[in-house]
């Protein structure tokens, strides 16, 4: 033993590939020195996983997976078990009440959350909801909705459900299936239109809340000002080929 510990020398260093029974998702390529103890080892493995100096057990395995040897001697130099570049070192939590058990440092839907009253939250005064309070008493006219509710409601007094139409940009074809106002959208009125290939975003329905019905990817909600109603009737997507030959 004393011969191999002789061979180290002061220089070399072994990049290891670090897992751990508990993290699932845990990987991590650390270099270590040959000249630190293995309790050196499990210090610096501390620092990156939570796992205990005392609590953990380290395992070394080669780069096919076969398991070399356990590190159970924290006095013996890393070297004495000549890791090469690529080898495992995994990592085995003996402490039942670990912050790694449980799983809970990968899936947060396991962690506990606060939660507060409406009541309650109500009651207090640091909230952001009793600063934005203040802000709007402060000064009302910076938290007043921009957009009135009759928003564009003069370009809407010539389009009518069942319109043929074409917005823009693209001068897509469609049909008007909805005008008025959008709950679900910004303030100020709202053009529904179901266009003639799927270059939508909707089947008609928008946010929750259903304003007409048309195919998935047909709909869209439009500006009445990127509307024009007339003529358009459906374009045939043959007639270029017609009008080449």
């Amino acid at each position: 033993m004393a011969s191999r510990l002789q061979q180290i020398e002061t220089d070399e260093s072994v990049l290891l590939r670090v897992t751990h029974a508990n993290l699932k998702s845990f990987t991590s390529d650390v270099r270590f020195s040959l000249q630190m103890s293995v309790e050196s080892v499990k210090e610096k493995l501390w620092k990156k996983c939570g796992t205990s100096v005392n609590s953990m057990c380290l395992e070394l395995y080669d780069d096919s997976g076969a398991k070399i040897s356990d590190l159970t001697d924290n006095s013996i130099p890393l070297g004495f078990y000549s890791p090469l570049d690529g080898y495992r070192l995994h990592i085995i939590d003996l402490d039942p009440s670990s912050v790694t058990s449980g799983g809970w440092l990968e899936d947060t839907s396991l962690v506990e959350k606060y939660q507060i009253s409406e009541e309650a939250y109500e009651k207090r005064d640091d909230t952001f909801r009793k600063f934005k309070e203040k802000l709007a008493s402060q000064n009302p006219s910076a938290f007043e909705s921009k957009i009135s509710d009759n928003y564009m409601e003069e370009l809407c007094a010539n389009i009518k459900v069942g319109d043929r139409c074409e917005v823009e940009p693209g001068k897509i074809r469609g049909s008007v299936k909805f005008v008025g106002w959008a709950e679900s959208l910004a303030p100020g009125f709202w053009v529904g239109v179901q266009y003639d290939e799927p270059l939508g975003k909707n089947d008609g329905m928008v946010k929750g809340i259903r304003y007409f019905d048309c195919p998935p990817l047909h709909g869209a909600m439009v500006r009445p000002d990127k509307v024009k109603v007339g003529d358009y009737p459906e374009l045939d997507p043959f007639d270029d080929e017609e009008d080449e030959i």
